[in-house]
């Protein structure tokens, strides 16, 4: 086994594209945390408000710990080689509140090879869902679209991911395809800083409140893509979406 990596952070950029049926792009200063989900950030009190996890936020079915979650999605999906050191990049409770549109977990093997990412997709309804990756070196994979993340795109199309896990920079990048065609694209890039009291009150500088803002930004795009004629497609009855995965 390889030593746990220390916690850190990565301020961000991302940057969202929409193509068809009209033009709408947007971009913003964000930030994510990075560490190894057997050993994750321990603030001192004072800051805890500001970052603080729990494992019911992310995957499907039971489990105390995000360790026992990722390893029964795992299972559920025949996974048996990734049964090493697993890294995480999410966003953290702020004031008791968390809403994380992407959370990403890359699997490794007991030799630190990575074998497996799980890509976990929230919605602004509360509900999730977790795409199993066979991702190849450079981190791309793709993958049918089922999950309802927006009104105004269907649940229809195929995903092209670019996932590589990140080192000193991050890049992150998702295309939603349909007839060959990119209707929507999104990206995250960034830096890594070490996760310090300093530079965790910069990330709240840079972006305070950021998954309260994260939430009210989506909603607010929402209405610009209303107010400019996009079609709203139906939300399905989601009673089993809450915890689905594939």
């Amino acid at each position: 086994m390889t030593a746990p990596i220390a916690p850190a952070l990565y301020f961000t950029r991302i940057h969202h594209a929409r193509k068809e049926p009209v033009r709408h792009e947007f971009e913003y200063p964000g930030y994510s945390w990075y560490f190894d989900i057997d050993s994750p950030p321990r603030l001192p009190w004072p800051l805890r408000p500001l970052g603080s996890f729990r494992a019911a936020d992310h995957l499907a079915g039971p489990g105390a710990d995000l360790r026992s979650r990722v390893d029964r999605m795992l299972d559920t999906h025949g996974v048996d080689d990734a049964d090493g050191p697993v890294t995480a990049l999410m966003s953290a409770r702020v004031l008791g509140y968390v809403f994380d549109p992407l959370t990403v977990f890359w699997c490794h093997d007991r030799d630190g090879r990575l074998r497996c990412v799980l890509a976990e997709v929230h919605n602004t309804y509360g509900e999730r869902h977790t795409y199993v990756l066979r991702t190849d070196d450079r981190g791309r994979a793709e993958t049918g679209k089922r999950f309802y993340v927006s009104p105004f795109n269907a649940v229809e199309g195929r995903y092209a991911l670019r996932l590589p896990e990140p080192a000193a920079a991050l890049g992150l990048r998702i295309v939603l395809l349909r007839d060959g065609q990119p209707p929507f694209l999104a990206s995250m890039t960034g830096h890594r800083v070490p996760l310090t009291a300093r530079t965790l009150l910069r990330a709240q500088l840079r972006a305070p409140l950021s998954p309260q803002l994260t939430a009210l930004r989506i909603r607010r795009h929402g209405i610009a893509l209303w107010a400019k004629g996009v079609p709203v497609d139906p939300r399905p009855c989601a009673a089993s979406s809450r915890r689905t995965a594939s």
